[in-house]
C-alpha cells in the first residue's frame, strides 16, 4: 500500500516534468543546463569537503513534538561524514531566539522553520527575497552515498509553491517532514455510539445533530492556523485542481464563483457546530487544550496532522480511546474526498555565511542515515521507500491515499508586503474564531477576503 502512496507523488512529479518540457528550449539545451548544474554541484561538494574541518555552520531548527534529540543526532552524523562542524539551536519559539540576532546581521546558515506559523518569519523572508536558491542541491550527491538528492525525494514535493515560491522554476525551500492531514477523531467513540464516519458533508451535519443531542460537539480546531490544510483540501474537493490553482493565485472574481461560495458556506456552517470554548484556547500556548476536547469526547473531529499522536502521547483520554483519521467529506455523494499533504521546509537565508557547507547539510537531510534518525522520532522525510518502514498508527495515517482519498498539495502564492494585510492566515483563517463566537458574519468574512485578495493579486512575488 505504501508503494501506491508514493506513486501518487511520483506521478505528480512526472506530470510536472512533462509540462515543463513543453516550454521553450531544446532537449540539447536542457541537457547542457542539467550537466552544468551537476558539474557545479559536484565542484561545490568537493570544495566543501576539502575545507570541512575549517568550517562551522549554524543550524537553527524549530522544536516540535518530534523533540530536539533527533537534530542533535543528525548534526553529529553530518559532522562525522563531512568534517563540517555544526552549532545547533533548537527551541519551541525559534523565531524569538534567532530573530534578534538576525536583525543584527547574524544569520543561521540553515533554518528549519515551516510556513504557516503565527510569527510568519519564513513568509517574511520569502516576501523579502532573502532566501538562497538551492536548485543546485537537487543535483548534489548525498554526502556518504552515491545517490543524487533529486533521485531520493518523492515526486511532487519540489514542484509546489511551498518550495518554489516565486514561480521561476527554481527551488528555494527544501521539503521536510511530511504528514497527511485530515480530520482526526476518537474511533472508539464512534464504535461505541454506532456512528459511521461521514463520507459527505450532508452526512457530517446529520452526525453533528446526533452528537449534539448527547452533549457532544461535532468539531474543534487547535488554532486557526490548522485551517490552511483544511481549506486547501476543501477547495480541491469543491472545484478540483483548476479551482484551487486559480484561487491560490487570487484570480480576479474567483471568490464570486459558486465553488468559492460553497467553501465559505461549509466553513461557516461548521463554525456553528464547533465547541464554543475553542476560540479562547486557539493560540500557540493553549492549543493542546482544544486537542484535548477530542480525547475527552467533548468534540468529535479536529483538523490535524500525524504529529498529533506524539504531541498528545502523555495526555489523559476517554476510556476506549483509539485514534482515527479521515479525509474531508465529499461535497456530493459521488464527489472526490481530499487529504492535504502538509510538509515542513528547511532553507538557507541569503545572509548565511557558509552557503556551500549549508547546502551540503541540506543534501545530507535526505541521506539514509538522517532519515532513519528522523523516523525514530516520528518525523517522516519525503523520501522514496521511507513509507515501507513505518509501523503502528503511521500505517493507518500514511495509507489514507490507498483508501480512496486524493492528495492535495500547494498553497497560496506569496505576495509582497501590503499595509494593513499581514498574511494569508489573518485574512482567510483567523476570522474563523469570530465566526464561531458570532462576532463576525459569513458575509463580513467573505468581504474581507475579496478586498485583501485584490491587493494580494496586485502584489504577487515574481
Amino acid at each position: 500500500m505504501k508503494k501506491r502512496l508514493l506513486s501518487v507523488f511520483l506521478c505528480a512529479a512526472m506530470a510536472a516534468t512533462a509540462l515543463t518540457g513543453c516550454g521553450g528550449g531544446s532537449k540539447e539545451t536542457k541537457a547542457k543546463e542539467t550537466k552544468a548544474a551537476e558539474t557545479k554541484a559536484a565542484e561545490t561538494t568537493a570544495e566543501t569537503a576539502a575545507a570541512g574541518e575549517d568550517v562551522t555552520i549554524k543550524v537553527a531548527a524549530i522544536e516540535t513534538a518530534y523533540g530536539s534529540d533527533m537534530w542533535k543526532e543528525v548534526c553529529a552524523a553530518f559532522t562525522e561524514q563531512t568534517g563540517i562542524q555544526v552549532e545547533l539551536t533548537t527551541d519551541k519559539k525559534l523565531e524569538d531566539v534567532i530573530g534578534p540576532s538576525m536583525q543584527g546581521g547574524d544569520y543561521p546558515d540553515v533554518i528549519h522553520l515551516a510556513t504557516g506559523r503565527e510569527a510568519a518569519l519564513t513568509e517574511q523572508f520569502i516576501k523579502g527575497n532573502m532566501i538562497t536558491d538551492i536548485t543546485d542541491v537537487l543535483s548534489m550527491t548525498v554526502p556518504g552515498e552515491e545517490a543524487i538528492v533529486s533521485d531520493k525525494i518523492a515526486g511532487g514535493f519540489t514542484d509546489t509553491a511551498l518550495t518554489n515560491p516565486y514561480g521561476d522554476g527554481k527551488t528555494y525551500l527544501a521539503p521536510m517532514f511530511y504528514s497527511p492531514c485530515g480530520l482526526f477523531y476518537n474511533a472508539g467513540l464512534l464504535k461505541e455510539k454506532g456512528w459511521e464516519v461521514p463520507e459527505t458533508w450532508d452526512e457530517m451535519w446529520e452526525l453533528g445533530d446526533k452528537a449534539k443531542e448527547e452533549g457532544i460537539y461535532l468539531f474543534t480546531y487547535p488554532t486557526t492556523g490548522y485551517f490552511d490544510a483544511f481549506f486547501y483540501a476543501l477547495m480541491y474537493s469543491v472545484g478540483g485542481p483548476e479551482f484551487f490553482n486559480k484561487a491560490t493565485n487570487y484570480e480576479e472574481s474567483i471568490w464570486d464563483t459558486p465553488e468559492a461560495q460553497k467553501c465559505f458556506d461549509i466553513v461557516a456552517k461548521l463554525a456553528s457546530y464547533t465547541n464554543p470554548i475553542t476560540p479562547a484556547q486557539a493560540n500557540d500556548q493553549d492549543f493542546t487544550q482544544n486537542q484535548q476536547l477530542v480525547l475527552d469526547n467533548k468534540a468529535i473531529f479536529m483538523p490535524n496532522g500525524t504529529w498529533i499522536v506524539g504531541e498528545m502521547a502523555e495526555a489523559p483520554r476517554a476510556e476506549g480511546f483509539e485514534w482515527g483519521m479521515t479525509a474531508l467529506p465529499a461535497v456530493d455523494e459521488n464527489g472526490d474526498r481530499y487529504s492535504y499533504t502538509w510538509f515542513e521546509q528547511a532553507w538557507i537565508p541569503s545572509g548565511a555565511e557558509h552557503v556551500d557547507a549549508a547546502k551540503q547539510f541540506v543534501a545530507f537531510l535526505y541521506s539514509d542515515a538522517a532519515c532513519e534518525i528522523f523516523a525514530k522520532a516520528g518525523a517522516i522525510q519525503p523520501v522514496l521507500g521511507i513509507a515501507e518502514k513505518l509501523e503502528g498508527d503511521n500505517v493507518m495515517f500514511y495509507s489514507i491515499y490507498d483508501n480512496g482519498a486524493k492528495a492535495a498539495m500547494g498553497n497560496f502564492a506569496s505576495f509582497k508586503a501590503i499595509p494593513g494585510v499581514e498574511d494569508v492566515r489573518t485574512v482567510f483563517f483567523d476570522p474563523v474564531n469570530s465566526l464561531v463566537s458570532g462576532e463576525m458574519t459569513e458575509e463580513q468574512w467573505i468581504e474581507g477576503i475579496k478586498t485583501a485578495s485584490d491587493q494580494m493579486r496586485e502584489n504577487l512575488v515574481k
